[in-house]
């Protein structure tokens, strides 16, 4: 069985790959793709492979792109952070889904339900506009300000007053342009999908304002180092991987 991972998270894809392996010790990962773009060109010229595994938001878009851009008729498992009210509508097209963080219970629970529909597939065109026009619809909207709560009151903090939200000790976190720093009850995950395209997810602890980018430098193993406009004590570092689709976003600032 040939299978494709389209993840843009270097060791969520890793991950994913490991339990793939793990419960289908046959299975060929025949590619690894982290773009809209790096996926179009891939399935315009590959053959099809028997099953796909895609993250749905992706660094320069949404996967349902991809499916709207080429045809591609393999199967589809979606993962993705999003709850499940956002994806009832297409899982007719899409066989299964995992909410991330996906589990090794999850990945057999879509793998044996590949199995059991295998005979059923069809290698007609599938729609995808549908499905895109309903996930745009269903992702929360940027918003304008982030709420914080500082000893008894809950302070509204603008978006674009903020430099970084971050993880510290298993706390998320935000530090405003003017050194102000204030703990959140939310996840990085969803301050994301919040805080729109002025802010990037460097790593799985850094989601940087584009304002805040001072400049990047050189680092060991091909890593970039970020430095920021504010005063931040730590070290902040991109991935080889990943160091494309910051350096596309920084240019648009």
């Amino acid at each position: 069985m040939k299978i494709v991972i389209i993840e843009d998270e270097k060791l969520t894809a890793e991950d994913l790959a490991d339990v793939i392996l793990k419960l289908q010790p046959d299975a060929q990962l025949v590619a690894f793709l982290k773009s809209v773009k790096e996926a179009v060109a891939y399935f315009q010229n590959a053959p099809a492979p028997d099953l796909i595994f895609s993250d749905i938001q992706l660094g320069d878009g949404v996967s349902f792109d991809i499916f709207k851009a080429v045809n591609v008729t393999a199967p589809i498992i979606f993962c993705t952070a999003y709850d499940e009210y956002a994806l009832n509508a297409f899982k007719t097209n899409g066989i299964d889904y995992i909410l991330k963080p996906f589990t090794e219970v999850s990945i057999a629970q879509a793998l044996n339900k590949y199995h059991a529909l295998r005979r059923g597939f069809s290698e007609q065109r599938v729609s995808y506009d549908a499905l895109f026009d309903l996930f745009v619809n269903k992702m929360p909207q940027k918003t304008s300000s982030i709420l914080v709560t500082y000893k008894d009151k809950i302070i509204p903090i603008k978006t674009d007053h903020i430099a970084l939200f971050y993880i510290a000790n298993e706390e998320t976190r935000l530090l405003t342009f003017d050194q102000q720093g204030y703990m959140l009850n939310k996840k990085l995950e969803e301050l994301e999908k919040l805080s729109g395209d002025d802010f990037f997810r460097v790593n799985r602890q850094y989601l940087v304002n584009r304002k805040a980018v001072k400049d990047a430098a050189h680092f060991f193993s091909r890593k970039l180092v970020i430095n920021l406009s504010v005063s931040f004590k730590e070290t902040i570092t991109i991935s080889k991987e990943k160091t494309p689709q910051f350096l596309d976003w920084l240019a648009r600032k």
